[in-house]
């Protein structure tokens, strides 16, 4: 069995792998040690693939609802600008990164619910400036919001 890979059933998102439901090959190591113990995963037997098709079939419905739900919660998000003050240097610099949970503050704020792991940014965001945030809500649905981070001085004056 040593250097052949084995097939999982996902059952959570794993970034970098894929999303629930998916059955994907990974190398036995990493199934046995790590997304076994942990719940994340299950060996994809041939009868579990029959119960993961059935299944899939029931939960259609309740899997478009969701799609639905991400889809227009993402056309609210995508018209937000949200503004974030920070402590800066002269040129600018940051003293830190904006952080996941600053964005998932900011939308709790606003009055939504995002978890930090749904919030990507596709550079780090280090000097004061205005950026695109991706929010993803869904497997096939992502919203790009706009932030706004500017210097925290001028809150105060």
């Amino acid at each position: 069995m040593a250097g052949r890979n084995v097939e999982v059933i996902l059952r959570t998102d794993i970034e970098g792998l894929g999303h629930k439901y998916d059955v994907v090959r990974v190398r036995p190591g990493y199934a046995w040690n790590y997304l076994f113990p942990k719940g994340l995963a299950e060996l994809a037997t041939e009868g579990a693939k029959r119960h993961l098709q059935a299944h899939l079939s029931q939960i259609a419905h309740k899997l478009a609802q969701e799609k639905s739900a991400a889809q227009q919660l993402a056309e609210k998000l995508s018209q937000l600008r949200l503004r974030l003050p920070m402590l800066a240097g002269k040129e600018g610099k940051l003293f830190g990164a904006v952080t996941p949970q600053q964005i998932v503050t900011l939308l709790g704020e606003a009055g939504y619910t995002i978890e930090r792991r749904q919030v990507h940014f596709p550079i780090p965001i280090r000097t004061l400036g205005t950026y695109e945030v991706q929010i993803r809500l869904h497997r096939e649905v992502v919203s790009t919001l706009t932030l706004e981070v500017y210097p925290a001085e001028e809150e105060n004056a």
